[in-house]
């Protein structure tokens, strides 16, 4: 039995942000690692697994516009874990006094392909009971939820403003890769996701990332419109010695 998972996502708009471009958003070419794990968790997860990312499958052409919005400065409210629980002080943001028009290079019409593959973290169920095969019993729940279209909260394409469409995939496969990816292309430095260092175990939830949190990067390689995040995840490490 496979314990890897596929499914195909796709949307009008998505936005990967570069973290380095502080005045403006500019999106990384393809989904970031962990862009597709925020897809997936908005689908199915607990805090007793996590998600993995394997390969993602760029399968439409690779296409950038700008716009202009509106958008508020997130640094004028600090939202605490404390908060998020209902204790202290209440953020507050008055959107009229704090907007600001910002430029923002996105990209348009995207589909990708995800595959991925579950960690258990603890195979303990809420009631005590330890589980045999916790990730055949994680699996089923989560192809029986993207079955039926079914999510905790709208997945989206790196902003909540662009909504993610989401579809099991067949045993035909993938759809082939648009012509003009059929080479192989280094995308450079992407955000592969966030460490919660200092947590034992799961990231508890709520969390509020600290001066703790670091962020993870690697060196992306685009093959046939394919990045093999593993791979490119060993070869940096090699690179660096590590």
């Amino acid at each position: 039995m496979s314990y890897g998972i596929r499914l195909k996502v796709w949307g009008e708009y998505a936005c990967w942000t570069r973290p380095e471009m502080k005045a403006e958003r500019v999106s990384y070419d393809v989904m970031t690692p962990s862009g597709a794990r925020g897809i997936l968790e908005a689908i199915y997860w607990k805090p007793q697994m996590r998600w993995v990312i394997d390969r993602i499958h760029v399968l439409e052409p690779i296409r950038f516009a700008n716009i202009r919005r509106n958008e508020v400065d997130p640094l004028k409210v600090s939202v605490t874990a404390k908060a998020m629980q209902g204790q202290g002080e209440t953020p507050c943001l008055y959107a009229e006094e704090n907007r600001q028009q910002r430029a923002t290079l996105l990209l348009t019409n995207v589909c990708y392909g995800i595959e991925a593959h579950i960690e258990v973290l603890d195979d303990t169920e809420r009631g005590g009971a330890t589980l045999t095969d916790p990730v055949a019993k994680h699996l089923d729940q989560f192809n029986r939820r993207l079955k039926d279209g079914a999510c905790f909260h709208r997945p989206y394409m790196g902003c909540r403003e662009f909504p993610a469409y989401f579809a099991p995939v067949g045993e035909e496969g993938f759809p082939a890769t648009p012509a003009e990816l059929a080479t192989e292309r280094d995308l450079g430095f992407m955000l592969y996701d966030m460490e919660h260092a200092g947590f034992p175990g799961p990231t508890p939830r709520p969390h509020t990332c600290t001066e703790r949190c670091q962020a993870r990067f690697f060196r992306a390689r685009m093959v046939n419109g394919v990045v093999d995040v593993a791979a490119c995840l060993q070869k940096t490490r090699e690179a660096f010695g590590q």
